[in-house]
């Protein structure tokens, strides 16, 4: 938390509100004792109140950047890595959209 309030003095948190409008992920990180079942939850919470048109992989790097690399330890900083690895993997497409060639 220490870390993640010396980036903040510093003025590097500014280039992430627009990833982050309602706060959660500045927030998150500031919490001590979070587990990683609410981290997941708020990450969630946070996923949906993106910006419509907002890129998530761009966000999640961003986000990464700015808190998780300060915090490696934070459950949230492996809830952000997962939705990285996740989000470069192809999907398979299902039903009739799956079929089509």
């Amino acid at each position: 938390m220490v870390q993640i309030q010396e980036a903040e003095r510093m003025g590097q948190a500014d280039n992430t509100a627009q990833f982050d409008p309602k706060g959660l992920m500045r927030d998150v990180f500031r919490m001590e004792g979070s587990g990683l079942e609410e981290t997941r939850s708020i990450f969630v919470d946070w996923a949906l109140s993106l910006p419509e048109g907002a890129e998530q992989t761009m966000a999640l790097k961003a986000l990464f950047e700015q808190y998780g690399r300060h915090a490696p330890d934070h459950p949230m900083t492996a809830v952000l890595k997962a939705g990285m690895e996740d989000a470069g993997r192809p999907r398979r497409r299902g039903g009739r959209l799956g079929r089509r060639n």
